[in-house]
């Protein structure tokens, strides 16, 4: 959400709602494209430009009017459908001046046409119409681009699940019938049917449809899981913990809805751009009118220069120069795991110059791991973690396990072996004791080390201390009574958390962590990230009250938390982004949601809104830049040395302005994101 001052946007019923009318303005986009191509083609000026004359028969030369009032009537009333409210509230935007220009170049046309018998602005009413048609078509389904993927992965949700009774037999029920906390057995190729957990087995899960991850990812035993996502070659059995409205491919869809609904300020921007050209173009085609009665009195010349005037004052751009930028951007956005909820919220983030991230479960896993190992003499770490994985081998205690994890992984990348154990034995609120290879391995904390009336070497005293200074708990391994190595445990930062700060760093932006935890783990874990500022024990209701602080000493803030215990800090926040998995991302909370749990993707959204927002500005001086040349050249400010702007050239300069607007808004494409 953003708490920043944006420019005040119009009252709600003053735009009026397209949402959900992308297919009728699709349709009507399409009609009126076959049906202005007659027009086009008979039109003289066209003729003319080209040099070429269609095939003429009987009645040819009612083409160009009755094909045009056709296009006016399937696609250009509901754009004065759409400016009623406009008029209503005496606040004229896009639909308003679209409106002015297609009923003037109507009007007109038709009075030229059976009064003055000329031409018209027949090819430029049902051309103008098209544009407009496709840009408010391309508007709303922006948005929908980003939800493609997802379309495409809920018809993967599979209809069935097999459900695991508690005698271990299977059966197959629907997936509605599933409960939470239901066991159930997913197939090496099946989808999944539900979020939940792996309580049982190993695979590599394709989740590419929903975090753009290419690479399927490893999943095993405590690893959450995705709805809707494929499994690999292995068998998986999870614990339902999410069903229908709850799971993540369910929030995501309700966060499109919404970011459907919402209008960035440089959308405002472009309607309030319509509202000044309106009164522009109103003002200058009065003082055209003006000045050449005065000059020539009233006649047909004097009609023909006013209606110039109020058709040029509409550039075709207009129309498409946001949503183009909008569609692309939002494309993009989904691709690399960004979920908009507020436009608003992207759009501002290329003004942000301090991020706040929560630390636990953001900066760093959330997950106790492995975070050094210290040894004595004679053994090395990878042989020390080995052994103590060995005897942890039977024990189910989130400690063994996260020593396990350290083992298989290893601090090279390459796993280490486990010795061969016997004769375990768990010894309650102290350790872990198993002989291995004759010898007697014990691994537990301090309260071990009583029980042994073991001593700490000297050469780990330094190591010891340090980690618990750092918060962090520290294991020992003890051999045949003797202190062999110390494992210090703690919460493990990402590996992208590094990457992250420097590339803000490298942007001008200040790092901040917000944390609950002790002045030691925090100062810990900031001294590592290099961070500029940390703040350490704040609870979850105060979080909000540091971000206003740093907004009180004139900064920008985003806050990136979990969007549970965060939420009044990402509320607080100018932009507040959530970050993380499972049912997180469905979080009220924020403007974006990270889909992966990766700080780097808060790089790539301060990346896209600074190029994206750079496009769009682009985009608007293109669209209405040429009125500054067009409008007085139409009015006849040059006409005493004798030049004036016909129609036909004024579009041919708003043809020019449209295809600059589009080729500008496709560069985005080849935008390459933060890695």
């Amino acid at each position: 959400m953003n708490t920043a001052e944006p420019p005040a946007p119009r009252p709600p019923h003053v735009h009026a709602d397209h949402t959900g009318h992308e297919e009728l303005f699709r349709t009507r986009f399409w009609i009126c494209l076959v049906l202005s191509v007659p027009v086009i083609s008979y039109s003289p000026a066209i003729q003319n430009w080209f040099g070429f004359s269609p095939p003429a028969f009987p009645g040819s030369a009612l083409i160009v009017p009755i094909f045009s009032l056709i296009v006016f009537a399937v696609g250009g009333v509901p754009f004065l459908r759409m400016a009623v409210p406009e008029v209503q509230h005496r606040q004229p935007g896009m639909m308003t001046l679209i409106s002015l220009a297609i009923l003037v170049a109507l009007v007109y046309s038709i009075a030229a046409l059976f009064i003055a018998n000329g031409e018209g602005f027949f090819w430029e009413l049902v051309t103008l119409i098209d544009v407009m048609l496709l840009g408010h078509w391309l508007e709303m389904r922006s948005v929908r681009q980003a939800s493609r993927a997802l379309d495409a992965l809920a018809k993967l949700m599979p209809d069935t699940a097999e459900r695991i009774r508690a005698d271990g037999s299977i059966e197959m029920i629907a997936v509605g019938e599933l409960r939470q906390n239901d066991l159930v057995l997913v197939r090496p190729g099946s989808s999944v049917p539900a979020d939940g957990v792996v309580e049982d087995g190993r695979s590599q899960v394709n989740e590419a449809l929903l975090t753009g991850e290419s690479n399927p990812v490893e999943k095993e035993i405590g690893a959450q899981v995705i709805a809707g996502t494929m499994n690999g070659d292995g068998s998986l059995r999870v614990r339902v913990r999410a069903l229908g409205d709850e799971t993540m491919l369910a929030g995501i869809m309700r966060l499109v809805k919404q970011a459907e609904a919402s209008k960035s300020n440089t959308q405002l921007l472009a309607d309030r751009a319509a509202g000044w050209l309106f009164y522009i173009a109103l003002g200058v085609a009065a003082l055209t009118a003006l000045v050449w009665t005065i000059a020539l009195g009233f006649n047909v010349e004097v009609i023909s220069r006013v209606a110039t005037v109020l058709v040029i004052a509409c550039p075709h751009a207009l129309g498409l120069a946001i949503p183009l930028v909008v569609a692309i951007t939002t494309a993009l956005a989904a691709r690399n795991g960004i979920l908009v909820r507020d436009r608003r919220a992207l759009e501002n983030a290329r003004l942000i110059d301090t991020v706040i991230f929560d630390k636990t479960g953001t900066l760093t896993t959330g997950q106790q791991g492995v975070v050094g190992i210290g040894t004595i003499k004679d053994w090395t770490r990878e042989n020390a973690l080995a052994l103590a994985a060995a005897v942890e081998g039977d024990s189910e205690h989130l400690i063994a396990r996260t020593i396990r994890t350290a083992a298989r992984v290893g601090n090279t990348g390459a796993g280490v072996p486990y010795a061969r154990v016997e004769n375990f034995q768990a010894l309650k609120g102290r350790g872990v004791r198993a002989m291995v290879d004759g010898h007697e391995i014990h691994v537990g904390g301090p309260r071990l080390l009583e029980l042994l009336h073991a001593q700490i070497p000297e050469s780990l005293q330094d190591f010891s201390e340090d980690a618990g200074g750092a918060g962090q708990a520290v294991l020992y391994v003890v051999r045949d009574g003797d202190v062999i190595a110390a494992l210090a445990i703690a919460d493990v930062i990402r590996s992208e958390s590094a990457h992250a700060v420097r590339r803000l760093h490298e942007m001008g932006i200040q790092v901040v962590m917000l944390t609950g935890d002790s002045e030691a783990v925090a100062k810990k874990v900031a001294s590592e990230l290099q961070l500029d500022q940390y703040f350490a024990q704040v609870l979850p209701e105060n979080k909000d009250q540091r971000v206003a602080a740093l907004q009180a000493q004139g900064k920008r803030v985003a806050m990136v938390g979990d969007g549970v215990n965060d939420a009044p800090a990402l509320t607080r926040a100018n932009v507040g982004i959530a970050i993380g998995s499972g049912t997180d991302v469905a979080v009220e909370s924020a403007g974006i949601i990270l889909v992966k749990s990766n700080p780097l993707d808060v790089v790539k959204v301060i990346e896209l809104s600074r190029a994206s927002y750079g496009k769009m500005i682009q985009n608007l001086f293109w669209a209405t830049g040429y009125n500054i040349v067009a409008l007085p050249l139409a009015a006849g400010i040059l006409a005493p040395w004798g030049i004036l702007l016909s129609p036909a050239l004024g579009a041919v300069f708003m043809s020019l302005s449209t295809v600059i607007v589009a080729l500008n808004a496709q560069t985005l494409r080849r935008m390459r994101l933060a890695g």
